[in-house]
């Protein structure tokens, strides 16, 4: 049973790493365009997600829905002010920090921005959440307890950017790896409400809201 339970998180957590890999990679970044390989990518982790840790269906059982509408929104508009924040100070305290953002925005081609907002709202947004959430922190959190599962985690979301190279990136992965992950650890109840906030934080900051 043990055996088994590794097997069902270390090959899906290293299919993910795999997919972050061929889509910031500078070797293959590129080769295919990125928002479609991301939200197939999002497809199947999250099909991952329901199939084999279907847990995560507890943690928005008779919650008040309308309660995590406004705490996901909450959420969302508090995260995109701190990195309105981080931005500011980044920009100060790094001389590389501009480009390596640029560059992040610079990622917005290759389908229409409408589209790619959709995705990341509808696709991609809630497909991260249900994987390495919902599935990946769940499950090392039952089988290892709340900080390290927490602190594996939030690593591995945060170390399988270190594809792209971009060192503004890796720590916006990271922010978002502590907040959502850590509000998971206090509120699994509040799930849905992460679903939510992480969709709409998304679309908003990468092409509704941008920080540039």
């Amino acid at each position: 049973m043990f055996v088994a339970m590794r097997i069902r998180i270390v090959l899906p957590v290293v299919l993910a790493a795999l997919l972050w890999f061929y889509m910031f990679s500078p070797w293959t970044a590129g080769l295919t365009n990125f928002w479609v390989t991301m939200a197939v990518s999002g497809l199947l982790l999250s099909a991952i997600s329901v199939v084999f840790g279907r847990e995560w269906v507890e943690d928005i059982k008779g919650t008040r829905k309308v309660y995590q509408v406004l705490c996901g929104l909450g959420i969302a508009l508090l995260l995109w002010i701190l990195f309105w924040v981080g931005n500011w100070a980044s920009n100060l305290l790094f001389g590389f920090a501009k480009y390596q953002i640029t560059s992040i925005y610079a990622m917005k081609v290759g389908l229409p921005s409408w589209l790619i907002a959709l995705l990341l709202l509808l696709v991609i947004g809630p497909a991260e959440e249900l994987f390495w959430r919902g599935y990946v922190q769940r499950t090392l959190v039952c089988e290892m307890g709340k900080i390290k599962g927490f602190v594996i985690t939030t690593a591995v979301y945060t170390l399988i950017h270190v594809w792209s190279f971009n060192f503004m990136l890796i720590m916006a992965a990271l922010v978002c790896g502590v907040i959502w992950g850590g509000l998971y650890l206090l509120r699994p109840k509040w799930f849905l409400a992460l679903v939510l906030s992480h969709a709409v934080w998304d679309a908003c900051v990468f092409v509704v809201f941008p920080i540039v």
